[in-house]
């Protein structure tokens, strides 16, 4: 059985008096894609959000590689090899695109540097061509590929991307399921966050569903491909 890499456990989490999470349970392992969907509203990011210590669970506890991190602060838990791509992207406008990727360049918890500099801008041939340009004058598609890339360039174990394809073009959208599918060839593990049910369950083995704060479904991708009822149910619009 693979190493299980994150891990929560009736993780209960509140914003203000509004009850978000309700005793979710979690784990993904070593090499494994998994999709995480529901509505919006649903108690998605802040499932992110609770695990990665950006928001103190009131509830539950949470483990990364075995190693119990509940309320530890963000930066201790990323350094056990995780790598957040959030909603709304969070890239350094100010820096060029040069400067956003080295900034992040370090080195995985194995001492591993699969992911280099030259191996991103291969992955991403348009950053290549606006290596000098600020980030703030990247395209929205642009932005999404130099967040990602930033993310890479930390060798993680595992990459969480939230609403991965949100607000783009579909043809950026096509280019960035691309980028996804090549990178879990690399053998990382992904959390997939996107309103694109077909397109998540598509290159995820495991599905989650969230809605109101519980799991209604955890189990492989492809139940969730055969069975339009489940999807109009809890997916649909």
């Amino acid at each position: 059985m693979s190493e299980v890499l994150l891990e929560a456990r009736g993780l209960h989490t509140y914003y203000g008096l509004s009850h978000i999470l309700r005793g979710v349970d979690f784990t993904i392992r070593k090499g494994e894609a998994l999709g995480l969907m529901g509505r919006n509203g649903m108690g998605k990011t802040t499932l992110i959000r609770s695990m990665l210590g950006l928001v103190k669970p009131a509830g539950g506890s949470v483990s990364v590689r075995g190693v119990n991190v509940t309320g530890a602060p963000t930066y201790r838990i990323v350094r056990h090899g995780l790598a957040y791509v959030p909603e709304g992207r969070g890239i350094f406008p100010n820096l060029s695109v040069r400067e956003n990727l080295l900034m992040s360049a370090r080195a995985g918890v194995d001492g591993q540097r699969a992911w280099t500099f030259e191996r991103v801008l291969e992955l991403f041939p348009r950053l290549a061509e606006r290596i000098n340009n600020g980030g703030g004058q990247l395209s929205g598609g642009e932005q999404q590929m130099l967040t990602i890339g930033r993310a890479l360039m930390t060798n993680p174990d595992l990459l969480i991307l939230d609403e991965a394809t949100e607000g783009l073009a579909p043809l950026l959208m096509k280019e960035i399921w691309r980028v996804i599918g090549e990178i879990q060839k690399s053998d990382i593990a992904t959390v997939i966050v996107d309103k694109n049910h077909s397109a998540v369950t598509a290159v995820t083995d495991r599905s989650m569903i969230l809605v109101k704060g519980q799991v209604v479904f955890d189990g492989p991708s492809a139940e969730v491909r055969g069975d339009p009822e489940l999807i109009q149910r809890h997916l649909g619009v």
